[in-house]
């Protein structure tokens, strides 16, 4: 069904969503969710056209406030996107619905390649398909950084920050949350002192938005429904229930089975992610991959690169690579299970205790943010944000290229600087080729995300299957 453009609402209609069927919202959502491929650029974007274009379910200034209230939060933008407008539209039901139906179709798609690539990953032509996807990884990560910057790089203060950011993140290894959090700092002085460079406040990234939908013509209105209106007995029995969901499973886990468990390492570890890992899914998956790779020895660089090509050719947010990185870790040090079996309980576990926090941070904070629509200083808070998102987001491009295309990597460290440097002779010919072909194809040709991730995959077999390798 279409909303009329100027809904009839009553003063007594406390729930803006009664105009529409919760049926006709679990069939949208699950649409949304089938729809989502292609990274949170892509997703958000979806959700924009369906929610803001065809259905006019929520207006154009709402959406982007939201939007960035997500953007500041730790943990993947669009899904608690979906979940904020699901609650604002249905309560809480609505969100849960839309954030659950949001991530499974990814979860089950990662889950099947889990198992392929665990029993068949390191044979012929499976092998061959992954080689091929790390080359259109490289070129995707890198296509963000120009997609992202293009809208959020609008001054030389933007820029500025972006390079900082960069550089904090590449040669000083300053942790993820510190970035962001002198980023909002930095944003919301500037947005407070009325300095042009921060007044934009940034729409936030992800798809153009046209469109120009305004709150009045929407389902939702431009009023605060009233169960958007924080109450503290609420806030509370709903931060109760779902740290109970969450952070029940990792001290049970870790007190039945002992903190050095893969399990137990598995829960707190994605949990402490769940809390710091800030900037969207790509400053996300630099933090995974380096703790995972570098730290608990779960993955080889090559690969967390696999993952993210699962999660790239799959529907829902690319933070479900995590579930892969779950998987291997558990299937690999688990004991006393078959492989298998641990592997799956790793995934499982790794998405639990990923996405329950999302739900925390949007039913507790989102009440409190619809309060602050319009307010400058935040805006220009999550603005700058973004803009240190792009350095961020440029590191990980960078860390994947080095672990993709050269065979051997060594550290430089020279006082306050310590990053990762090519050794040159140990390039990879192969992998070095079909990056190439993959960042012409995106960055000349313009071919869309599934023909490139088709193409590269259809190359490394292909290679592969020419020289025998």
């Amino acid at each position: 069904m279409t909303a009329p453009e100027s809904p009839e609402r009553s003063a007594a209609d406390s729930d803006p969503g009664s105009a529409i069927p919760l049926s006709e919202a679990v069939r949208v959502w699950a649409r949304v969710a089938a729809l989502s491929f292609g990274g949170p650029a892509g997703q958000i974007a979806v959700m924009h056209r369906i929610l803001v274009e065809e259905k006019k379910w929520i207006g154009e200034a709402r959406f982007l406030h939201a939007l960035n209230f997500c953007m500041l939060l730790p943990g993947p933008e669009a899904q608690q996107l979906a979940t904020y407008v699901g609650w604002l539209l249905h309560r809480t039901r609505g969100g849960l619905i839309a954030g659950t139906l949001f991530v499974l179709p990814g979860l089950l798609a990662i889950m099947a390649l889990s198992w392929l690539y665990a029993a068949y990953g390191d044979v012929g032509a499976v092998e061959a398909f992954f080689f091929g996807l790390k080359a259109a990884v490289i070129a995707i990560v890198l296509e963000a950084v120009r997609r992202i910057g293009r809208r959020a790089l609008a001054n030389k203060v933007m820029w500025s920050i972006a390079a900082a950011a960069f550089a904090a993140i590449f040669f000083l290894g300053v942790p993820f949350p510190l970035i962001v959090l002198a980023a909002a700092a930095i944003g919301y002085a500037g947005g407070r002192s009325g300095a042009r460079a921060f007044a934009a406040g940034g729409a936030g990234h992800g798809g153009e938005t046209g469109g120009g939908v305004l709150d009045r013509e929407t389902v939702l209105g431009e009023d605060i429904p009233d169960h958007a209106r924080p109450t503290f007995g609420w806030s509370l029995r709903v931060a109760g229930i779902l740290l109970a969901l969450w952070l029940g499973p990792v001290v049970l886990l870790a007190a039945w089975l002992g903190p050095d468990h893969v399990f137990a390492r598995i829960s707190i570890f994605f949990s402490q992610m769940a809390v710091v890992t800030f900037g969207g899914a790509y400053a996300v998956l630099a933090y995974v991959a380096q703790q995972a790779v570098e730290t608990f020895g779960w993955l080889e660089p090559g690969e967390m690169l696999d993952g993210l090509g699962m999660a790239e050719t799959t529907p829902g947010p690319l933070i479900m690579v995590t579930q892969f990185v779950g998987f291997m870790g558990a299937y690999r040090g688990a004991t006393g299970l078959s492989p298998m079996v641990a592997g799956t309980l790793g995934g499982l576990l790794t998405t639990w205790v990923t996405f329950v926090p999302c739900f925390l941070w949007i039913f507790l904070g989102a009440p409190f943010v619809e309060r602050l629509r319009g307010n400058r200083a935040l805006a220009a808070a999550l603005a700058t944000v973004t803009a240190a998102v792009v350095g961020v987001i440029l590191n990980l491009g960078l860390w994947f290229a080095l672990h993709s295309l050269f065979r051997e990597v060594r550290a430089v460290e020279r006082g306050p600087f310590d990053f990762d440097l090519p050794v040159p002779a140990s390039i990879d010919v192969a992998s070095a080729v079909l990056t190439l072909a993959a960042l012409l194809a995106v960055f000349k040709f313009r071919i869309g995300t599934g023909w490139v991730l088709a193409g590269c995959a259809a190359g490394g077999i292909a290679w592969r299957a020419a020289t025998g390798g």
